[in-house]
């Protein structure tokens, strides 16, 4: 079965065209910048990618480029588009509504509206890569996979904001998480590679990118997350804050005479990295700024580590103790100085880092010490295969369901 994963961005849109059954990467590219006279469209595998500026006034016309390049040219990727049989959608907020990966109908549709409140960026351009497959892949099955389905097993003491309860009641404030995809994947994979039954295992997932996020995976069970109402909560990131002292959003507004808006986007696009460094969002530059000496970008750097650090610490005590920690996507899986400064110090807690083993670039790969009583993992995130695959899944077993 052929899946076509989109993960579309306010001004993106990403794509993977998947054999499930034979676990094939067949087709993947990226339309950036959509909407804009710099627009451009990244197409190929490996080798064989090409860049080519084209326009695209919206996430419609970036959905026709899209599908003209699967079946264009002599490294086209399936002969009709009609072999395509069925499309995956990333959604990061599903709110309360949906604790599973479903089939997209008109209802499934309003309620991820409904819920761009929570993820305006995020879900408004979900709905316009879903609308953009409807009209160009009419009667195909798609099926929304959500960032956020993993964690609806955090229980009430961990989603849970102590502030009214009435503001729960009208307005839905809560803990939802994101990159719930991602940590579902490498947990998965995580017992694999220790060769452990998922529900046997205490582990602290960590997705360190641009974006960032911890959770707590309790035989299994997703017990806490770091990322909150929004994806602004928790760790610091490449551009966002995490977290702060509330109060420090009015006293800022206040003093910098700023709108809601304004202050929402200091939080979410000026800080981090970028607002403490004064260098990049990217961790790449920082580091190589306080290699030569730049105070603020040394001052980032430690900033980044501790505030990791301090959630490993967290997730130990929510969960009694751990057996490995998983460290995943840019920063997580190629910055050895970022783990190094990590697993600094925690060896008391049972976690040692093998410097040597730190060192060595690969892929699935213990990273500890032969006698550390917690092991250190790297697995690469592959986010558009579970789509993927729960896409699949579902689809197949509607099949099955309405066969005479």
């Amino acid at each position: 079965m052929k899946i076509l994963v989109i993960n579309a961005g306010s001004s993106s849109l990403k794509y993977q065209l998947i054999n499930v059954e034979t676990h094939t990467l067949m087709a993947k590219g990226i339309c950036e910048r959509v909407g804009s006279a710099e627009a451009f469209h990244k197409h190929g595998l490996d080798d064989n990618e090409v860049v080519i500026d084209a326009k695209m006034a919206d996430h419609d016309d970036a959905m026709a480029l899209v599908l003209e390049s699967l079946v264009s040219g002599q490294d086209a990727a399936i002969a009709s588009l009609s072999e395509i049989d069925a499309v995956g959608h990333r959604i990061v907020q599903g709110g309360k509504y949906f604790d599973r990966s479903v089939l997209i109908d008109d209802d499934v549709i309003a309620k991820i509206d409904e819920l761009a409140e929570l993820a305006p960026l995020h879900n408004g351009a979900a709905l316009m890569g879903i609308h953009a497959c409807m009209k160009h892949m009419p009667g195909i099955p798609m099926v929304a996979v959500f960032d956020t389905s993993f964690f609806q097993t955090i229980p009430p003491k961990a989603y849970m904001y102590p502030l009214p309860y009435e503001l729960y009641e009208k307005h839905a404030i809560r803990k939802y998480g994101a990159h719930g995809t991602s940590h579902r994947y490498i947990s998965e994979r995580a017992a694999v590679v220790l060769d452990e039954p998922l529900e046997d295992l205490k582990l602290i997932t960590l997705h360190l990118g641009n974006g960032c996020s911890a959770s707590a995976i309790d035989h299994g069970v997703a017990v806490d997350t770091s990322m909150g109402l929004t994806p602004l909560d928790g760790l610091m990131m490449g551009t966002r804050c995490g977290a702060i002292d509330p109060a420090i959003v009015p006293f800022v507004m206040e003093h910098e005479n700023l709108t809601a808006e304004e202050m929402n986007n200091l939080m979410n696009k000026q800080s981090g990295l970028l607002g403490i460094s004064g260098v990049s969002n990217d961790l790449r530059s920082v580091r190589t700024a306080s290699e030569e000496g730049n105070e603020r970008a040394m001052l980032a750097y430690d900033m980044f580590s501790n505030s990791v650090k301090k959630y490993i610490g967290q997730y130990i005590a929510v969960m009694g103790g751990v057996d490995a920690i998983v460290l995943t996507a840019g920063v997580g899986e190629n910055c050895d100085k970022m783990r190094r400064m990590i697993f600094s110090g925690l060896q008391p807690l049972g976690i040692v880092l093998d410097e040597e083993k730190n060192r060595h670039r690969g892929f699935e790969r213990i990273i500890s010490t032969d006698d550390s009583a917690v092991q250190i993992i790297i697995i690469p995130t592959n986010e558009e295969y579970m789509i993927a695959r729960d896409t699949y899944e579902i689809v197949h077993d509607q099949m099955v369901g309405i066969q005479p």
